[in-house]
């Protein structure tokens, strides 16, 4: 019999691994979405100004061009509505099962199969786990002192409300990462005044976005193969910005003084830029696109505020400095517990293994997808696939390939798959040597542990990790466990 597969996640990783099996030959599979929609990140960002800053492009699956992006960054809804396309013609509706939290899933041994607990009580049982659930879904929310007597609405970028009114509204705006560069300069004008709480200043570099007129999306339509240079432009431009994050002095020279020049240029109030100009390596944290964020901060009804924060009051919050800063809303653009991989979900492995104390240490798996003692489970987006540099989308494509890969072993009746501990430990030992060199070992970001261990980002370019994924070598596994066995 083929396979039962189950993918957690119905974002760009649990899509991009449907289709692969469904182009594959593969039908018994279900994709399984906590949320009433699917969409994944964007899905649930969805705060004024929210965009891709990977060209679109690039920000598109190889095998579903899209003719119809607006822009050369799209803004969210046009993503969220191009995803939904993609399951739609593909024809993967008729697995998506929307509604369906997976609270846990253990491996039974006695009958080589994964038992997954549903939230309303249920059970699936498939033969094959594929947990695509991503870095960025669950958002972190600072303990500030005082948050719970602030008397206005608060709320994270990647949980706003619709409904939310800032018109007129004093705004404070916690961080600035990637959320906060772009909301700030989406709601300014419209509230009474911004707020924004730096704790270390982002390196940027020029947005190059342009509109895509209604001809180059007609000639799109009717000729798809056009679509290609664009993508392939894409590609060797994410090549280079690659190499500067990588070492490459001569990139990374040119960057560093490009975004200087950003700043000089934008900034015009010479204490301002002060602030504005980072203090750590370029690329330690991620590097954002925007040419609208520093001339934003230098608006008269915008203020940047660099002291820390002490606490939060009824009516604003306080810094180390003694100021009060009044505000009616409070906005935290603080991220996401991007190391903490499938959390609060429970997995058990075989012999009873629990993954969360296997990654007490820091999360680990083989080319990012298996990990020794959970049998035929492969993750999607799982410890070090984030790219600082290029589409992620790319990286989900090349897992998808490799599992499916994995399922046509199993359907020509290979024993349970479950990759060697030799072979996964000299494989993260590699990549930590490679990373513990990199720049992301230069300051403190959402790319590491509390130890300093890196867990989310791939060491090397992105065609690397396609060579390093392109063929499935049964070598690297071993037989997981016959019948009567645990």
């Amino acid at each position: 019999m083929p396979p039962r597969i189950a993918i957690i996640g119905a974002g760009f990783g649990g899509v991009a691994v449907a289709a692969a099996l469904r182009r594959a030959g593969f039908s018994d599979f279900v994709l399984l979405e906590k949320a009433d929609r699917l969409g994944g990140v964007w899905r649930d960002n969805a705060y004024p100004g929210c965009a891709c800053d990977v060209p679109a492009p690039l920000y598109s699956f190889s095998f579903a061009p899209n003719p119809d992006w607006s822009r050369r960054f799209p803004p969210h809804s046009e993503i969220l509505a191009y995803l939904q396309r993609c399951v739609t013609d593909l024809g993967l509706t008729p697995h998506l099962r929307l509604g369906t939290e997976v609270t846990g899933a253990q491996w039974d041994g006695q009958r080589s199969c994964w038992r997954l607990a549903i939230a309303d009580g249920t059970e699936v049982v498939a033969d094959v786990l594929v947990p695509a659930v991503g870095q960025l879904s669950r958002p972190v929310i600072p303990l500030l002192p005082g948050a719970e007597r602030f008397r206005g609405p608060a709320v994270h970028t990647a949980r706003w409300d619709p409904a939310l009114r800032i018109d007129g509204k004093r705004v404070a705006v916690v961080g600035t990462g990637a959320s906060s560069v772009q909301l700030v300069p989406a709601i300014a004008g419209t509230a009474g005044r911004v707020v924004v709480f730096q704790r270390s200043a982002p390196w940027t570099l020029p947005k190059p976005d342009r509109r895509y007129s209604a001809l180059r999306r007609a000639l799109y339509r009717r000729v798809p193969a056009l679509m290609r240079p664009p993508r392939a432009g894409t590609w060797a431009m994410t090549v280079f910005t690659g190499a500067a994050v990588l070492g490459n002095r001569a990139a990374g020279a040119f960057l560093r003084t490009a975004s200087r020049a950003q700043r000089r240029w934008q900034v015009r109030d010479r204490q301002l830029r002060a602030r504005v100009t980072p203090d750590e390596p370029m690329g330690c944290k991620r590097v954002l696109f925007t040419s609208v964020w520093l001339p934003t901060l230098a608006r008269p009804d915008v203020d940047l505020v660099t002291a820390p924060i002490e606490a939060v009051t009824p009516d604003g919050i306080r810094t180390a400095d003694g100021v009060e800063h009044p505000c009616d809303v409070l906005v935290y653009g603080t991220g996401f517990a991007a190391t903490e991989f499938l959390t609060p979900m429970r997995v058990t492995g075989r012999g009873g293994a629990r993954l969360d104390e296997v990654w007490r240490d820091g999360a680990h798996a083989y080319l990012g997808m298996a990990v020794p003692g959970f049998p035929n489970m492969f993750l999607v987006y799982g410890p070090n696939t984030n790219t600082g540099n290029t589409s992620v989308v790319y990286f989900h494509e090349a897992q998808a390939r490799y599992i499916v890969q994995a399922v046509r072993a199993l359907a020509a009746g290979a024993q349970p798959l479950d990759v060697r501990p030799e072979v996964a430990a000299a494989y993260d030992a590699e990549l930590q040597s490679r990373l513990a060199g990199s720049v992301w070992t230069a300051c403190s970001s959402w790319y590491r542990t509390p130890s300093g261990r890196v867990v989310t980002n791939w060491p090397g370019m992105a065609g690397e990790y396609r060579r390093r994924t392109a063929r499935l070598s049964l070598g690297d596994f071993r037989v997981a466990g016959r019948a009567g066995q645990s």
